[in-house]
């Protein structure tokens, strides 16, 4: 295909499967539960953070997660007492553990309480063209309370080469206008340009198909020439392709 045929294609794709029924089986349901902007995004955070294995279990496990947070995530992060913390220990998903959760509970309250919230923290790193650096400087910022060093491995760093699918993920979801009633598009300090597609097994192996993607790893290099090759086909929104080429992968089997 010319580079014509190959937009065409993709966009009839990006069409076919950036629709509500795409919600059903993925866990950005998670965050459509709510209303409230800080419940979106907290609902969004935790669920991408174990976006990885199982689809059924991701979904599952997520909808665990918002109801030890008593279904208002955000009255949790800010106003939980240590006491609260108690129940979330027994919370369990692949490698994440109770440990894990209540740390992220903390670095949340963190973010809320003293950086003036989420949206905040990304915008105040981000660069023209891409959100990596404001990533990185996100993991620094959420760590900054105290916690044991393996919880670090379940916020992914571009700047160490990481691909950072699920945060990259969490970015479409809270940027991303909600046009068609999939992504959310809460934070408008932030343009679709800035994004970056979710880069996973999936998303790697059709890309490389189509010519868009050479390198063989799933790895911050690898993301960096994904994101080049979308950005020619659509600079203004170049990770809408990211419906094309998980919906490609997973339910076509390209």
């Amino acid at each position: 295909m010319n580079k014509k045929e190959l937009k065409d294609f993709l966009d009839a794709k990006v069409t076919l499967y950036n629709t509500p029924d795409f919600i059903d089986s993925d866990p950005i349901q998670i965050p459509h539960l709510f209303s409230k902007k800080e419940d979106i995004e907290i609902a969004g955070f935790l669920s991408a953070t174990i976006a990885w294995g199982n689809r059924k279990s991701i979904n599952n496990n997520a909808h665990k997660m918002m109801q030890l947070l008593d279904q208002e995530p955000y009255d949790f992060v800010v106003n939980h007492k240590d006491s609260d913390l108690e129940k979330l220990e027994s919370f369990v998903h692949r490698t994440f553990n109770g440990t894990d959760f209540i740390t992220f509970i903390k670095g949340l309250q963190h973010i809320y309480l003293n950086h003036d919230g989420l949206e905040s923290v990304f915008k105040k790193h981000a660069e023209k063209d891409s959100l990596q650096k404001a990533i990185h400087n996100f993991k620094h910022t959420f760590f900054e309370i105290q916690h044991l060093p393996r919880t670090q491995k379940h916020i992914s760093d571009p700047l160490k080469n990481s691909a950072a699918k699920r945060i990259n993920m969490f970015l479409r979801w809270m940027v991303r206008p909600n046009n068609t009633n999939v992504d959310l598009g809460i934070w408008t300090s932030l343009s679709p340009a800035q994004l970056s597609c979710p880069l996973d097994v999936h998303s790697g192996n059709v890309a490389r198909k189509l010519g868009l993607l050479h390198r063989k790893q799933n790895d911050g290099k690898a993301l960096a020439e994904l994101d080049a090759s979308l950005r020619l086909l659509d600079p203004n929104d170049p990770v809408k392709y990211d419906f094309a080429l998980f919906g490609l992968g997973v339910f076509e089997k390209f």
